[in-house]
Parts: structure tokens; sequence; C-alpha cells
């Protein structure tokens, strides 16, 4: 008979209590870009054994918050505010008709939740990754508990980065009791996981504000055509012909692009929703039309905070400071200065996006030739697939002897490591620290 671990019964109830669509992802993803909710993308069954002898003796993560609300209210302001003039006039469409309501439903079930906190579905995604963790490395878990190894938990401060860093410790400790006094208070390090905004990110920020390239290239990718045919054609799914020729092209665009993002944090927001099953935003916006909107967000992402322009790492340098941690974490576990079992980290897509390019990780190697802009079809990066929420990175540490291995999960996936980073045999997940430290030119 199977044997049912305590992580992989919470993990089967969690899932089983997601809402509708919860246990995967919603169709044509992409179009989500970093707003698409959280799903594994491996199947359990699937990870390749360690190597004979070696034993699991660390694990440690950084993981973004889960799903969450706006964190606003402009978008659904902007869009009612047009609805209530459309509507007191006559020149609403059969599903403007239906849109109204339904905007103001989930503006109320946002704001109940408060604006950027985690929504259900966030908490559920966070405590579901917990629990997966603990069953993918049940002997390391019971060594830590048998042991008295501690378990470190450290967020950026910010409200949503800790309520899943204190999420996630409480359901890891759900699954083994004596896991739970070995949880440490998640403290905050600000540097190490918000560094966009801490004094590390002070060139970052103001290439943000300045730069006049990255400036003059989005201006260039929003201000197409496609652009405006797409707005036009949102527009016209919920008002007459007559009142969008009445907004200026520039109003047209912002009150398309309220819309899509409407559609975009509607998946997240689908536990709230009145059966608990998503608010059917796709109703009111077209494939094509979200796809396009959904690429004008990741390009915004693209060149602001991941692979960017291929003459610069503005984007990404400064996440050296949490890669370094990564690598600090294991040396002192090597030497025998640590005490700890499990480093957790939660903190943002500012910081995931760019860590995702500097250590080089699947979809976020290829930057953009300066004058050549980001497309779908010159490169790979998807903002759904590089940074959803609850996205995450885990490295886990194996040892026999005086010999260690690494292995590195993306959003639970086994991936590998940059080149020219060589594994301990050809298609293997694992590598040898000494190979990763040479690779990532480690002193």
């Amino acid at each position: 008979m199977n044997r049912v671990t305590p992580a992989l019964a919470l993990c089967t109830v969690l899932v089983a209590a997601l809402p509708a669509q919860a246990a995967g992802r919603p169709a044509h993803t992409d179009s989500y870009g970093t707003k698409a909710p959280y799903a594994p993308e491996q199947n359990p069954r699937a990870y390749e054994k360690a190597p004979a002898g070696f034993t699991p003796v660390f694990t440690e993560n950084v993981s973004r918050h889960g799903s969450r609300s706006a964190t606003d209210g402009e978008d659904a302001d902007l869009v009612l505010g047009l609805w209530d003039k459309a509507h007191a006039v006559g020149q609403l469409t059969r599903k403007g008709t239906e849109f109204g309501p339904k905007v103001r439903a989930l503006q109320a079930a946002m704001a109940k939740i408060g604006y950027g906190n985690l929504s259900a579905r966030g908490k559920q995604e966070i405590r579901g990754t917990a629990a997966r963790a603990a069953d993918r490395l049940p002997s390391l878990f019971a060594a830590i508990a048998e042991n008295g190894e501690k378990i470190d938990v450290v967020s950026s401060g910010q409200g949503r980065a800790v309520d899943s860093a204190n999420l996630y410790a409480g359901a890891l400790g759900d699954t083994d009791p004596g896991l739970k006094p070995l949880i440490g208070a998640t403290r905050t390090d600000k540097d190490l996981l918000y560094f966009h905004k801490a004094a590390g990110g002070a060139a970052y920020r103001d290439y943000i504000a300045n730069d006049k390239r990255l400036a003059d290239t989005l201006q260039s990718i929003t201000d197409q055509p496609r652009t405006h045919e797409a707005a036009r054609s949102v527009l016209l799914r919920l008002f007459t012909p007559a009142f969008v020729d009445r907004l200026a092209a520039a109003d047209q665009v912002a009150a398309a692009q309220a819309v899509y993002n409407l559609y975009a944090i509607a998946p997240a927001m689908s536990g709230e929703s009145p059966d608990g099953r998503g608010w059917g935003m796709e109703r009111y916006i077209s494939r094509s039309d979200a796809a396009w909107f959904g690429y004008l967000s990741d390009a915004e992402d693209f060149y602001e905070k991941g692979p960017g322009f291929s003459d610069s790492d503005i984007t990404y340098e400064m996440a050296g400071v949490l890669l370094d941690d990564f690598f600090r974490q294991i040396e002192a576990k090597k030497a025998g200065t640590s005490t700890l079992g499990a480093e957790l980290r939660f903190t943002h897509a500012e910081e995931i996006i760019p860590l995702a390019a500097l250590m080089g990780l699947p979809g976020s190697t290829k930057p953009a030739t300066p004058g050549v802009p980001y497309t779908y079809k010159n490169n790979p990066w998807r903002g759904a697939n590089v940074a959803p929420l609850g996205s995450n990175i885990q490295w886990d540490v194996f040892r026999k002897g005086s010999r260690y291995l690494v292995r590195m999960l993306y959003n639970e996936k086994e991936v590998a490591f940059k080149q020219p980073c060589t594994p301990i045999k050809k298609g293997s997940s694992f590598y040898d620290l000494n190979e990763l430290e040479h690779c990532f030119n480690r002193a």
C-alpha cells in the first residue's frame, strides 16, 4: 500500500478546495502576463531521483507572493465612469449592459479583501506550494524536526509578501508538528528582497525614470496602429460606435487598457466571485485583443525588469545580492557554520524577473538588440511563464560524504543551470556544488 504523507494529504485537500480552474491556469495564459495565477509545472512523480547515497540536507527558495487583488481601484473607476455616462444616454451594447454590474462586484470584492492583498486563490497557491515542497523532501524535513535545525523565513516587508511567508510557514508546520517550533518568525530584509527600492537599486531607479532609449522604445511599441485598432475593438464590445467616436484616441487606449487590466486580474480573484468559479471577464475582450494588450504589458516588464537591452545589465545586475545569498547559505551549510535546514524567502515580480535574467533561467536568456524591439515572434520571454503570481525558484542540496549536489526547481519544474554549467551527467538535474561555484564565478 502506498503511504500518504501528511504533506501530500494537505496538498490534496488544498487542491480540492481551489475554485474552478485554480488547480491549473486559465486558457490563453500568455495574455495575462505576470498577473497569471500559479500552477506547478511538473508532475511530482517525474522528478529525477538523487544519485545513490546522496541525501537531502538543505533547501532554499525565493517565491513571489500569491495571487492578489489589484493594487488600486483606478481601472475599475475609469471603466465605470465611462459606463455610467454611456448608460445615461442609452449607448451600451448588450454585453456592455451586463459589464458594469460585474465590474462593480469585482471592485467591491477587491476592496473587501484590500487592494494589493492576497486573494483566496493566492492563499491556496502558497499553502499548496509549501505542502508539495514538504512532500518532495520528506526525509529532509523529518531530519530537520529530529535534529532541531532551524527554518529561517524572510520577506520584503510588504504586506502580501509577509502574508505569503506566514502562510507558507504555517502550511509547512502543518505537515509535521515537530517543525512548528523550529520555524522562525518572519523577518524583513529589504536589501535582499526589495532591492529595486533599496540602496542597491539606485542606478536602476534612475534608468526607469530618466533613460530616453527606454522611454522611446516603449513608446514606439505601444503607439502602433494595432494598439489603436485593439482599443477600439475592446470598447465596441461595450459601447456604441457613436459613444466610442467621441473619445480621443489616447482616451480610447487608456480605457481599453483598463478593461484589459480587469480581465487580467480576474483569475486571481476567482475565489471571491459569486459562484466561486470566476468572473467571466473573457466575455468582454476578444482573445486577439487580450493577447495584444498582454504583449504590451510583457514588453514593459521585459525592458524594465527582464533581459532588456543586450548592451546593458542595468535591469538585473542588482539581483546579484539575492543570487549571492543562495550560494552563501549553501556554503555555510557545507562549512558547518549554519544551523539552518531551510531558508525561505518571499518577494515580488520586481525581484523574481531580474533574478531569472541574471541566472539565465529558461525564457530569460535572450535580451533585445537595440533598435530591434522585443516581440513574441523574436523572443521567448513571457511574463506568465517567467514570473506568474506565486512563482518560485528552489535549490535543493544533497550530500554524500564531503560531496554536495544541487538541484534547481523553477515553478516546481526541474531546470538546468545556465551554460556552461555542466551537470553530473548528461540530462541530469543535479550539479556538483563546486561546478556551480566555478560556473558562477564564485571566489
